[in-house]
């Protein structure tokens, strides 16, 4: 029943964006790509994380739990997912589809209170990796290997939070309140502090209800599988940064020649 959900909603997402993307005068080939990618490696990632729980949720889940798959289906799902998705620019492709009136609707959700809050770069990272911290260094945890549903919650955190995080930082969709280039460059430095400090705490302090074995396959795959990822969010801020310097340099040239 969980894979067919997982596939049914993939499915749809898929469909509905490459129906836009049609739509959309001259959309790239390459979003709908990323896309595509993304809903297929986030519904691959869950239904191993499914696998990893030992096909589910309860009493015996403590006795079959896979650290190491639990934590391949965590980097999949909480970095590579939300870079795809967020490089796909869904809701640049709303805007540009949707009816005039809807078009404005969003645009104003875009430039409300609760968006900046939530799309700053300091709140993203607390829900990103501050949520990972909660949930292997509390309680929270062993919490949710005893529920179907807190894990899927946790899931659902985790890709919602990893899209923020992704979005407040290299976003390409509009983003009516982007911070500096100066504050995105330092949280994500300090994000990807906090990332690789968390994965040497598991190395050598396991959750409870994981063997040390399991615990430190698990941290190294956490620590070495989010690198490429990490990197490309690097690249991809000083991309954005050089972009951005380049135009203004193009609308004030002449200002800066007199000025030298």
């Amino acid at each position: 029943m969980t894979t067919l959900v997982l596939l049914g909603v993939g499915i749809c997402a898929v469909v509905v964006y490459v129906a836009a993307a049609a739509r959309a005068q001259s959309w790239p080939v390459a979003r709908t790509l990323s896309w595509t990618a993304g809903w297929v490696a986030l519904v691959a990632a869950l239904l191993n994380s499914a696998s990893a729980h030992g096909g589910g949720h309860g009493h015996g889940a403590h006795h079959s739990f896979d650290f190491v798959g639990h934590m391949v289906s965590h980097v999949v799902v909480g970095m590579a997912v939300p870079l795809l998705l967020v490089l796909a620019a869904p809701v640049a492709l709303a805007l540009r589809v949707l009816p005039v009136s809807a078009a404005r609707r969003v645009s104003r959700v875009l430039r409300s209170r609760p968006a900046e809050v939530l799309t700053h770069p300091l709140v993203a990272a607390t829900l990103n990796i501050g949520g990972l911290w909660l949930l292997y260094r509390t309680w929270l945890f062993e919490y949710m290997l005893g529920g179907t549903w807190v894990a899927w919650l946790i899931e659902f955190h985790i890709v919602a939070a990893g899209y923020l995080f992704t979005y407040s930082l290299v976003g390409v969709d509009p983003s009516p309140h982007r911070t500096s280039f100066g504050l995105r460059a330092a949280v994500l430095v300090l994000s990807i502090a906090a990332h690789n400090i968390l994965a040497k705490t598991l190395y050598v302090d396991p959750p409870s209800g994981v063997s040390t074995a399991q615990a430190e396959t698990g941290s190294q795959v956490m620590y070495y599988g989010g690198i490429p990822f990490e990197l490309a969010l690097v690249v991809l801020l000083i991309h954005r940064w050089a972009a951005r310097a380049r135009h203004r340099s193009g609308m004030s040239g002449p200002d800066l020649l007199r000025s030298t």
